[in-house]
Parts: structure tokens; C-alpha cells; sequence
């Protein structure tokens, strides 16, 4: 898996900027595969670190409706046992900030309540099998995680596209300072997560990662290993990867270059 070491994020100077310069890249994307080749298959990340690249996404989305309604959409990860209904389903927080407001094609919503989560797994992996990935929106966690693929469970080289996790201590705690649950125990232990195979097969991958939690992880995924570690190293072994940060999340990088 090859390391691009010359691979440098694009740091803006708030979220906001930093969202709409995503959301600009990523809706070109979108235009770009729809006029080539009839139909986009695009993956979201859902999480409040990616609140303003929806917000802008949803805007420029407006400009053009016709080119959503060849989108078909995925989500990352889902903790196990949560309905859709749940304020915390990631389900639900795709509806909210963008499906509610786009119309396309195509939504594949990862059964959190499914009966079997090994079985819904294997569904939702044949579902991302069928067809390339054109574009992914994805986040880095604190911990360094890429989905929920935290680091003891993380591989380069995983045989599945989906599959159900135990998340790390580290990763239910990032939650918690989200805001998304009261407490650590209030959070799920298991979740259902796309694995990293599928963000070095997709075309474009568009990551958004801003705040001064992050930064530690920011700097882990362009000056580490490459590896599991790390997962977000991954993001410089693709050669169609471009990284939106803003100034808190890029503090503890050694250079810095503003947009």
C-alpha cells in the first residue's frame, strides 16, 4: 500500500470555510461521475464533525437537484440494537442534515436493530460490493479511527467490507464529548462499520476533520505509519484523497498552509 509523503491537508481558517471548500469539492465530484457515467455511488460519514460540510453540501446540492436524483447513498456505521428513530441512530442524523433536503436516487440505511448483526453486516457489504464507490465523505476520530474501525480492530486488509465491531473505550468516550450521549455508559459497546478496504477502492475520498479534539489524531494520520495504529493514515495511501482542515484541528502540525 503505497505512502504519498508529500500528501499536505487544505487548512481553513474556521468550520464554516472549511465546510463550504468541502462540500464545493465534493458536489463536483458528484456532477463530475453523474455526466460520465450516468450514476454516482457516494458514502457519508455522520457525526457533528461533519455538521457544516452538510449544511454547504445541502446548498450546493440546490444548485443542481437533477444530478442527486443518480446518487445513491450510503452511510458508514451503525451501533447495534439503535432504531432508526433513536436521536443517535446515524440513520437518522443523514435524514436530518441532508436526505430530508435532497432527493436521490438510492438510500441504503444500515439496520442498527437488525435481528443478526453479523447477517445485516454481510448484507449491507454485498450491497457496497455491487458497484464501484465513487465519493466518500469521512471524519477521523479522536482515537484515530476511520468509521468505527478503532485501532485493535482495524485492517488494511480485511477480508469483508462490513463488519460488527466492539468499539474502544477511547471511541465510546469521543461520543460522550460530542454531546451525542450523557455518559460513557449510556453508549453502545457494538456497532456495525464498513472496514477500511472500502475507502482504498473508492475513487475520491473528501475528509473533514475539524476541532481541537482532533488534532492529535490529525497529526497522527499525516506524520505516523502507515497502518492500523493509525487508521487514518489511510487517507495518505489513497492518490485521490484530499483532507479539509481547520486551524484547531491542524494545530499540532509542523507547517501549516492556509487556504
Amino acid at each position: 500500500m503505497p505512502d504519498h509523503p508529500n500528501f499536505s491537508p487544505v487548512i481553513h481558517p474556521d468550520r464554516a470555510s472549511m465546510g463550504a471548500a468541502a462540500a464545493r469539492l465534493f458536489q463536483q465530484l458528484v456532477e463530475d461521475t453523474v455526466a460520465t457515467k450516468s450514476r454516482c455511488r457516494v458514502i457519508f460519514g455522520c457525526a457533528p464533525s461533519q455538521d457544516e460540510f452538510f449544511r454547504s453540501l445541502v446548498a450546493e446540492a440546490h444548485r443542481t437537484p437533477a444530478t442527486w436524483k443518480h446518487v445513491e447513498v450510503f452511510h458508514m456505521d451503525e451501533y447495534v440494537g439503535l432504531s432508526a428513530r433513536h436521536p443517535q441512530s446515524f440513520r437518522g442524523y443523514l435524514r436530518r442534515h441532508f436526505l430530508d433536503h435532497v432527493p436521490v436516487d438510492r438510500f441504503h440505511p444500515i439496520q442498527g436493530e437488525a435481528a443478526s448483526a453479523p447477517d445485516e453486516a454481510r448484507r449491507y457489504a454485498a450491497l457496497l460490493a455491487a458497484a464501484p464507490i465513487d465519493v466518500i465523505d469521512m471524519g477521523f476520530g479522536e482515537n484515530g479511527h476511520v468509521a468505527f474501525n478503532d485501532p485493535p480492530v482495524a485492517d488494511f486488509a480485511d477480508p469483508v467490507l462490513a463488519k460488527v465491531v466492539e468499539l474502544e473505550a477511547a471511541c465510546r468516550q469521543q461520543q460522550v464529548n460530542d454531546g451525542c450521549f450523557p455518559d460513557l455508559a449510556a453508549v453502545p459497546r457494538t456497532a456495525i462499520t464498513i472496514t477500511l478496504p472500502v475507502f482504498t477502492q473508492a475513487r475520491h475520498l473528501v475528509a473533514v476533520v475539524p476541532g481541537p479534539r482532533k488534532a492529535r489524531a490529525v497529526r497522527g494520520a499525516l506524520l505516523d505509519p502507515v497502518g492500523p495504529a493509525c487508521p487514518a493514515t489511510i487517507i495518505r495511501t489513497h492518490p485521490q484523497a484530499t483532507l479539509f482542515l481547520d486551524r484547531d484541528s491542524a494545530a499540532l502540525l509542523p507547517a501549516r498552509r492556509d487556504a
